[in-house]
């Protein structure tokens, strides 16, 4: 990686596993990852974004302006195909604004009762915005609604997600350093990892 690349990054959410992650996953890239918690940064922009890459733009632009320093955001979530792709961008409060991770995958279980076809997807969004300009990077992972949550590892829809990979475990039965192997904010890491190698 050549010293033009930026070494101090913030991150654009105050999800504290969601940063762990992250910094796990940066481990071969020479990147300080600082949380807003440290800045003393509170204020969080509204996600107005109809699509993942507009919701991270939004919310790199914000901490950037925030901060004056390269803002990396992350807008992910959860795509159903039985139910047209929600919850979507929606995933974090498909329940509601202040819905818990229970009260969302309860809702998404009870919209899926009776559903024969319980293909899914997460997917990862990444965003780094410079001052200048973004920089984008993409992944996901495939596979199925569980029929009730398992597991105690992970956050979010991790109990009643079952990926292709890892057949008969949901994400949050499997150890914390598998997940981080095959999920979808891994798969945007290493496309990011990738091209900034090359940069």
């Amino acid at each position: 990686m050549r010293e033009q690349v930026p070494q101090r990054w913030v991150l654009a959410s105050h999800n504290l596993n969601k940063a762990e992650e992250l910094r796990q996953m940066l481990g071969p890239c020479n990147v300080e990852l600082i949380t807003l918690e440290q800045l003393q940064i509170t204020e969080v922009p509204d996600e107005t974004g109809n699509t993942f890459r507009e919701n991270a733009l939004i919310k790199a632009q914000a901490t950037f302006a925030a901060s004056k320093l390269p803002a990396l955001a992350d807008d992910s979530g959860l795509e159903v195909e039985a139910l047209n792709g929600l919850p979507g961008v929606h995933s974090a409060r498909f329940a509601g604004p202040k819905a818990t991770d229970e009260e969302n995958v309860q809702l998404l279980l009870k919209r899926l009762t009776n559903q024969v076809n319980r293909r899914a997807r997460f997917v990862c969004v990444l965003c780094l915005w410079n001052g200048k300009e973004a920089t984008y990077w993409e992944g996901q992972v495939k596979g199925q609604i569980l029929e009730s949550p398992r597991g105690h590892h992970g956050f979010g829809y991790d109990p009643v997600f079952e990926a292709k990979e890892l057949p008969g475990q949901s994400l949050a039965e499997i150890d914390p350093a598998m997940k981080n192997e095959i999920s979808h904010r891994a798969s945007a890491v290493r496309s990011m990892l990738a091209s900034l190698i090359t940069i």
